[in-house]
Formats: structure tokens, C-alpha cells, sequence
């Protein structure tokens, strides 16, 4: 008796239709009866926890230790003397859950991407019969090489060197690379590639190349190679049995001399290759020299610097790892020489590039 008749509305049912028993929380790792009560002291702010268990149809003992980690979770602001309890405002306290969520979740994709130990055990589990990889490893076949590639891609850390000397890249390559490329770049690992210079005359082809570079990719191109070669984190290399015909196989090399001599022929292709933004025309002409125009994503991240206080903050506004933004920070600073953030800002400014 006495009660209004939402009251008695369904567990998690509000007739002001905003909540309708959908836990939207759960994203942040708060369960549903969690939520009810925070949302509960949204709409009555400075409530005492009296008759909470009637609310939650809980006993007494399970809602304050409910409410007790709302507190910990900065989401309800501790009792005051009167026992009152005020909810924090929900973009402040979003905003530190995000934070929460992501670190967790880049730790939890560290963890995943360093799992190559269970591999090794797991080839360990076959014994004699297959040996894990030593010297060189002989790929037949497309499929054999596009599912390796795949694997040395997803388990890179560091760095991936490739020459590709294509022409033109068709849809399903494309949406096939698309996906491991990016996630690569998104987790800091660094990709330089050289293209052949014919491959820009193909719109789609050029147009996913751009994508690239504005994620932070470095790319160059060159008219007169036609090695194809790839290497990750300089312990493994992949190079074709005929650069002419890919379907012939390719040999995938582990021995240190081995991959050192092909890195070493990457770095001669690479230095006399040209930036992707000089041969996309994307230049500048300063005095005596071109100067590169900046990427789409080192715009983003000068525009960053000038407007956000830390790296994290940045890093986190343009959906990149930290790793990643202060090596894009590091390489505008080489760029416009300057000594300081404050300055590269300026110098940026200046050029008209902001």
C-alpha cells in the first residue's frame, strides 16, 4: 500500500521509456542490477540506500555491497553525514570507464599478440613428426602463402618490410589486406612498403595505397624493380621461387644471414625509391627542395598536439596506439626540425599545413 505503480513495473522497466531492461552498461563491465541502482540515483539525487533491496528484490547485504562498488567505480560519490548518496554526472564518469575499458583491452590484445609461446607449445605437443620451422620452409601454392602471410602478419610486433612490384591490386586483394594492414598499424607495428610506380595509374590500387599512408603506413615508390620480397620483425623473410609467377611457390627463410641479406637488398631498393607523395604529386616546393606535404593522419596528429595536453589523450582521439602517435610526433619534428612540440606546432603553421 502506498506505493506508485511504477513501483511495481517489471525489474529494470521505467515508464519514462530511457531504460527498458537492456544492461547498456555491460560494455563498461557494470552488470545490470549495478546499473539500475546508478541510474536509480540519476533520477533521485541525494536518496538515502533505505529500501534499495526492495528496488533490486536483493537482500539488504547485496545492495550496499552493490553500491559500494559503484564508489569504486566512481559512478555514486561516497554517503555523506546524512547517509545521502549523489550520483557522478555520467559523462565524467563514462569517460574514466572508457579510459578503464581500453587499458584493459590494449593489455588483453598485448597478451594476444605475444601468444606466440602457445604455438611453439603446441608444435612442441607433435613431436618429431613436424618440427617447427629451422633454415628455410618451401610454400606451395597460393593458398599456402596467403594463409602464412596472414599468420607472420598477425603476429608481428615491431616492423614489415615488403617490395611489391604489382601493377594494379584487384577488389578482393584489397579487401583481403585492407583488414591486416590496418590492424597492424593500429597496434604501433611499422610498415614500409615500395610499390611499383605503374600501380598508382590504378584508382582503386592508389586509393588504398593513400589509405595507408594517412594510417601512418610509409610508402615508396620506384619504376624499375622487380624483386618481391617481405619481412617480419627482421626474423623472418618470404621471397617467391619466380617473382614472375607467385603461384610457383616461395621460400620463407628463418636463418639470420639469410634474412639480413634480404633486408639488406629492402634497404637498397627502398633508398633509391621515392616518397608516395612526391610521385602522387603531392608535393611542396620550398627554395632548392620538395618538401612532402604531410599524411592525412600527421595532420590529425599536429592538429593533436596543438589541441590536446597528452599523448594518451591524442593517441586516443585518433584511434591509434601511443606508440604509434609519438612516433608520427617524433617523425614531424625531424621533418619541419624543430626542437619542441611547441615550435613543430608553428613550423606547421607557418607552412600552411594546419
Amino acid at each position: 500500500m502506498g506505493r506508485s505503480p511504477s513501483a511495481y513495473a517489471p525489474h529494470g522497466i521505467r515508464h519514462s521509456g530511457a531504460y527498458v531492461g537492456e544492461n547498456e552498461m555491460s560494455v563498461f563491465g557494470v552488470p545490470e542490477a549495478e546499473e539500475e541502482i546508478y541510474r536509480h540515483f540519476l533520477r533521485n539525487p541525494g536518496t538515502r540506500a533505505d529500501d534499495l533491496d526492495l528496488l533490486l528484490h536483493s537482500r539488504p547485504r547485496d545492495a550496499h555491497g552493490r553500491i559500494a562498488r559503484l564508489q569504486e567505480l566512481g559512478l555514486l560519490r561516497a554517503e555523506d553525514a546524512e547517509g545521502r548518496i549523489f550520483p557522478a554526472d555520467p559523462e565524467v564518469a563514462l569517460t574514466r570507464l572508457v579510459d578503464v575499458r581500453l587499458h584493459a583491452l590494449h593489455q588483453e590484445l598485448q597478451r594476444v599478440t605475444r601468444s606466440r609461446h602457445v604455438i611453439d607449445g603446441l608444435r612442441a605437443e607433435q613431436g618429431a613428426r613436424t618440427p617447427p620451422p629451422q633454415g628455410i620452409e618451401q610454400l606451395e601454392g597460393l593458398a599456402q602463402i596467403r594463409n602464412r602471410i596472414d599468420d607472420l602478419a598477425f603476429f608481428a610486433r615491431d616492423e614489415i618490410l615488403s617490395v611489391e612490384p604489382y601493377t594494379r591490386l584487384s577488389a578482393e586483394n584489397i579487401a583481403r589486406s585492407r583488414p591486416l594492414d590496418l590492424r597492424c598499424l593500429r597496434r604501433g607495428v611499422r610498415i614500409r612498403n615500395v610499390v611499383s610506380s605503374v600501380a598508382l595509374q590504378d584508382p582503386p590500387t592508389a586509393a588504398y595505397l593513400r589509405e595507408l599512408a594517412e594510417n601512418g603506413a610509409a610508402i615508396r615508390v620506384t619504376a624499375d624493380t622487380t624483386e618481391r620480397l617481405l619481412v617480419y620483425d627482421r626474423r623472418a623473410a618470404l621471397v617467391p621461387l619466380d617473382p614472375r609467377d607467385t603461384s610457383r611457390g616461395a621460400l620463407l627463410a628463418h636463418r639470420t644471414g639469410l634474412v639480413s641479406n634480404i633486408i639488406s637488398l629492402f634497404e637498397r631498393i627502398w633508398d633509391q625509391a621515392e616518397e608516395l607523395s612526391r610521385a602522387d604529386d603531392g608535393t611542396e616546393i620550398g627554395g632548392d627542395t620538395a618538401v612532402a606535404r604531410p599524411s592525412g593522419i600527421e595532420r590529425r596528429v599536429l592538429v593533436s598536439m596543438c589541441t590536446v595536453g597528452k599523448d594518451e589523450a591524442g593517441a586516443r582521439e585518433l584511434g591509434v596506439s601511443v606508440r604509434t602517435y609519438r612516433r608520427h610526433v617524433a617523425d614531424l619534428m625531424q621533418t619541419l626540425g624543430a626542437a619542441s612540440r611547441a615550435q613543430a606546432a608553428l613550423l606547421a603553421r607557418e607552412r600552411g599545413w594546419i
